[in-house]
């Protein structure tokens, strides 16, 4: 195994063989905290690319810019890019991308493989011709040495243009993002399964449940492989101990989310502006609710796939499109395949459906206003307040985004909430409204972001070290800053004095309003916000998460408390029946 560093040890590279005559290149970003849409990260990211050498060579994959030196420079110790003869894209993502042009630079000679879609998109990027070799399901190529690679076309995993590539001779797949995590580990393989599996989880629910036809599609055409021994992924530890059940959980998880009963289409452009990244935020928000997304891009939608997806959906939410060059005097009539695309949106909408729309955030971006008025002649709902974005996307963006999107999931499934609701036998229902509990404000902050709960199951845990538990509903706008590493502060709400602060909480607030404005606040060791008017409040970090149905169990340590009135009683809640708030 070969290691560069540079001097902080904060963006590594590490070299190590993984089959015969395949070596991963992993990338390794330690200090990451964010990966473009909303959520953020706590144990950095890795990008990994592979080299194959048969008889021929070939590179899966690239790099993200920011290791352009020490990604080339081990590249060149590894290989003589004039020996290079195939660079393999799974998809165009920028960060497995990033360096393609610089392979190029490098290596002239070498022919790019991908799909159809790939191609194209790489050729309006790089700008200067290149071999090219365009690859459809099943396709194989032989590089000699046994290695014979086996594509599969595997479409929004979460781009449009992804593949597979299965090397029977080694019984590897390589899967780009599918089957990722962000997790950066000087481990290369899936050794620890306890360690990964809250991150694989995250990764999932944020990048690929959104798109969970999709991933059944892939993986019924991973059933026609051989033996998979390894998954090398493109972001994280590469996949060999665990293999068998980790596939199992996607399958698991992707039938959960095919089975809702209510779809929303989210349409995007996967390299226009911020397009993909809002989309992926907004899609975030309504998986969490129960509801099922899909996603497409308008760039390579075909137009009948287009009719199918907004037959099946209850909502849609569209990124705006580029503007024409000359926009006709009789209105819409667009000419590009993004804006023929939304054409076939508006033709197949129907009045039932509730829309939202968004700014892709590129200078040209069209206006949102026209379409809302298009919509809005077709009779639809608006889903959320227009998201208009001006400038580069903040941490407040995403997160509005996300709101906006779990405001409308919620919205689709209130009829399903009140069955639930009605669904306990009357006995139970009122034995279990008798657990008694206190009453709580959850405050947290991740950078900008601030954000507030009313908590009642809230329980001390642990001795040593001093911990607690709070119970938070999946489809919590807050549950996506309660990870582990996350702080947040409890507040415990007074008997007779909580009226104000309960009215205030549990109101709901417009996805990116402000919970904190107008009460009295101050910060935390931990900087989130302490509320004035309170009994007591207890900092805490999150330790672990676990799954409890429709709620996170979020198990926390404590590290500093304070009452502020010795004498004063806690506020305590009770209910009469047990299967709502």
């Amino acid at each position: 195994m070969v290691a560069l560093a540079n001097i902080q040890r904060r963006l590594t590279m590490q070299s190590i063989e993984i089959g015969s005559n395949t070596t991963a290149i992993r990338s390794l970003d330690w200090d990451r905290d964010r990966f473009d849409i909303e959520f953020g990260l706590q144990n950095g990211t890795t990008y990994n690319s592979f080299l194959i050498k048969g008889e021929k060579i070939a590179l899966v994959d690239t790099s993200h810019e920011k290791f352009r030196q020490t990604y080339l420079e081990l590249l060149r110790g590894l290989i003589n890019p004039d020996q290079l003869d195939y660079l393999i894209i799974s998809h165009t993502e920028p960060d497995h991308s990033g360096l393609v042009k610089d392979v190029l630079t490098l290596a002239p000679q070498v022919t790019v493989v991908g799909s159809k879609v790939a191609i194209q998109f790489l050729e309006n990027w790089v700008h200067t011709p290149f071999k090219k070799h365009i690859v459809k399901n099943g396709d194989h190529l032989d590089l000699g040495a046994g290695h014979v690679l086996e594509f599969v076309i595997a479409p929004n995993l979460h781009w449009p243009d992804t593949i597979f590539t299965y090397d029977a001779h080694t019984q590897i797949l390589y899967t780009c993002d599918a089957f990722g995590m962000h997790y950066c580990d000087d481990h290369t393989f899936d050794e620890d399964l306890d360690l990964i599996e809250e991150d694989y989880q995250y990764y999932y629910d944020c990048l690929m449940g959104p798109n969970a036809r999709s991933v059944l599609s892939a993986l019924k055409r991973m059933n026609e492989l051989p033996a998979i021994a390894t998954i090398a992924t493109g972001h994280g530890p590469l996949l060999h101990y665990n293999v068998t059940e980790l596939v199992e959980r996607y399958r698991r998880w992707s039938q959960e989310q095919a089975k809702a009963e209510t779809t929303v289409a989210v349409f995007y452009m996967s390299d226009y502006g911020f397009s993909d990244r809002l989309s992926q935020a907004i899609a975030h928000g309504i998986t969490k609710t129960g509801v099922a997304v899909e996603m497409m891009d308008l760039r390579s939608a075909e137009a009948q796939e287009v009719k199918e997806l907004v037959s099946i959906a209850s909502g849609l939410v569209i990124g705006t499109p580029p503007i024409p060059g000359a926009m006709p005097a009789a209105g819409y009539a667009y000419t590009t395949p993004a804006q023929t695309a939304l054409n076939t949106i508006l033709a197949a909408t129907n009045p039932k459906q509730f829309v939202g729309i968004f700014e892709s955030g590129g200078q040209d971006s069209e206006s949102v206003y026209p379409l809302i008025s298009k919509f809005r002649d077709l009779g639809t709902y608006p889903a959320f307040p227009p998201i208009l974005v001006k400038e580069t996307p903040t941490e407040a963006t995403y997160q509005l985004c996300e709101e906006a999107g779990t405001d409308l999931g919620q919205w689709l499934s209130r009829e399903r909430s009140i069955k639930q609701i009605k669904a306990l036998d009357n006995n139970l229902e009122k034995a279990l409204g008798r657990l008694s509990s206190g009453l709580y404000i959850l405050t947290t902050c991740h950078g900008e972001l601030r954000s507030a709960m009313v908590a009642s199951w809230v329980a001390q845990a642990s001795f040593k070290p001093l911990g607690l538990t709070v119970a938070v509903a999946k489809d919590r706008a807050i549950e996506s800053m309660l990870h582990v590493g996350d702080r947040f502060i409890l507040n415990i709400l007074e008997e007779g004095n909580s009226q104000s602060l309960m009215k205030h909480f549990l109101k709901r607030f417009p996805p990116g309003a402000d919970r904190f404005e107008g009460v009295r606040t101050y910060l935390g060791t931990n900087r989130c916000p302490i509320l004035v008017d309170t009994l007591a409040y207890m900092e805490c970090e999150v330790s672990r998460r676990v799954e409890c149905g429709d709620h996170w169990l979020i198990y926390s340590t404590v590290s500093v408390g304070r009452i502020s009135k010795p004498d004063a009683s806690p506020a305590v809640h009770h209910r009469q029946v047990g299967n709502h708030y």
